[in-house]
């Protein structure tokens, strides 16, 4: 335990500027993706192009790749949150995942994981030399499809979340990324807080539906 600690203290001694920016900014994207505000994108776009630098610079490929699809997908999930209706009213609402989409999502993390494994492979001697090729495409998978479904506000994003944090806090730690280790774990807790919340929003939408629906049919 000594020992954790105190490479935990060096590690913090030797982080940058950037990556204590990249993870004050990761915190609020979290923050406001659990309070299903759209300043999420725009916040998290600082945290994830930082850590494309941060990631390129210490030939992290997998975290690279992670953030660079990241950055995409925020601008994506962007434009999906803003879609209005002739209301002015936001067309996109969080819902579940039905079985034939959990079904998809279990696919579109396979894909991905077989992918990253392979190509982290192939590129560990020459490129990418700090790469864990299965635990690296394990975190990584899980944050592509979370990220995939958050941009479509479906609820079981934050399960994928949760995965991701859990594999990524000795991932990072083990790469000496100690401050990012602990952001994960920061991440954890708030992604089963997201999920909370998400749950109570979900519930609300639903009855208030109902009760719409009731007064329509009477």
């Amino acid at each position: 335990m000594q020992d954790i600690l105190q490479q935990f203290i060096s590690g913090m001694r030797a982080t940058a500027w950037y990556e204590y920016v990249a993870v004050v900014f990761g915190i609020a994207s979290v923050w406001f993706s659990r309070k299903e505000n759209i300043l999420v994108y725009p916040v998290g776009l600082i945290n994830t192009i930082t850590y494309v630098y941060l990631s390129l610079k210490g030939h992290l490929l997998g975290e690279a790749s992670v953030n660079l699809y990241y950055t995409i997908m925020s601008i994506y999930g962007w434009i999906l949150w803003s879609k209005k209706d002739s209301r002015k009213v936001r067309i996109l609402h969080i819902t579940r995942s039905s079985y034939k989409e959990w079904g998809g999502q279990a696919v579109f993390f396979s894909c991905f994981f077989i992918i990253i494994f392979f190509c982290l492979r192939f590129l560990k001697k020459e490129f990418a030399p700090g790469a864990l090729p299965a635990a690296d495409a394990f975190a990584s998978a899980t944050a592509f499809t979370g990220m995939w479904l958050m941009a479509r506000k479906k609820l079981e994003s934050w399960y994928w979340w949760i995965i991701t944090n859990i594999a990524s806090i000795p991932l990072y730690f083990s790469k000496g990324y100690v401050f990012t280790s602990f952001y994960y774990l920061v991440l954890l807790f708030l992604a089963f807080y997201g999920l909370l919340s998400w749950r109570k929003k979900l519930q609300a939408h639903v009855e208030e539906n109902s009760h719409t629906g009731s007064r329509i049919d009477g």
